[in-house]
Formats: structure tokens, C-alpha cells, sequence
């Protein structure tokens, strides 16, 4: 078998792991970090919204149209499906276990492409990311699934 990669990742960090065996222990090869995913909105945003004038004399706030954090989540997705789309193109992996935060995961099935969505052989919305090698693996299947 080809090696599987498993992806664990949240909105600040995906840690990516390989692993020859279906059995086999989980090895780190890389971390990938996106700091601004780990702000607050206020730490994004460069000023406080401008004032609108309504109709009359009434203001209000001008609302941004996306939210920064939300906008920064989904930088960092589309981040990570090009690191899978280079390392499916260089022939690192064949088959691919994700388990992300489940806003994160929604963001990755909408950014990665249809060639990389068919070597997913497991998905599990949970944030782990913080967990050891070892306790990351008794959340993926005892026999690793085989794409």
C-alpha cells in the first residue's frame, strides 16, 4: 500500500501525518501554522467600522461584508489544499484521512479539488489537533481503511 496521509487540522494549524501500514503508528512530517486564524476580530481589523449616515440624521456602523476571522479560516483552507494538491502531484500519498474542526472541514470539502476529494477514505469533524500522535490515533479506524 501507498501511504496514507492524515490531515488534523483547525482553523490555526493543520499537523499532517503519514503512515505506511494500515496498522501502523502515525508520523509527523509536517505543521502547517496560520497565526491570524488564532485572533480576535478586533486584531484583524485595522480601525473600527466608519460611520454611515442614514436617512435624516440618523448613523449607523458600516458592517464589513465577511467576517476577518471567517475570511482568514478560509485562506488557510484553500492554504492546505494546495499543500495536498502539490503533494498528491509529487506522488506522496495516495489515500487521505482528514479530521478537522467541523467548520474547517466544511471549508476544506468546498476548496479542495474534485481529484483529491476521491483519495478520502475517512473524515471526522472534531478538533484535535492538540492530542499526541497516539491518542490521534484511536480516533481513526482500528484497520486503516484502503482507498
Amino acid at each position: 500500500m501507498k501511504a496514507t496521509l492524515i490531515v488534523v487540522a483547525d482553523q490555526s494549524r493543520a499537523r499532517i501525518f503519514k503512515t505506511d501500514a494500515p496498522a501502523a503508528p502515525l508520523i509527523e512530517i509536517e505543521t502547517l501554522t496560520h497565526t491570524e486564524g488564532r485572533l480576535h476580530d478586533r486584531d484583524l481589523t485595522s480601525d473600527l467600522p466608519g460611520r454611515i449616515q442614514g436617512s435624516g440624521h440618523i448613523g449607523h456602523a458600516y458592517e464589513q461584508a465577511t467576517d476577518p476571522k471567517q475570511h482568514e479560516a478560509d485562506l488557510f483552507a484553500h492554504r492546505l489544499a494546495h499543500y495536498l494538491e502539490e503533494a498528491l502531484n509529487a506522488q506522496q500519498f495516495k489515500q487521505l484521512l482528514i479530521i478537522a474542526e467541523p467548520s474547517m472541514l466544511g471549508l476544506l470539502r468546498n476548496c479542495l479539488p474534485e481529484r483529491i476529494k476521491k483519495t478520502i477514505g475517512f473524515e471526522l469533524a472534531k478538533n484535535i489537533t492538540t492530542l499526541s500522535p497516539e491518542e490521534i490515533r484511536m480516533h481513526l479506524p482500528d484497520y486503516l481503511p484502503s482507498h
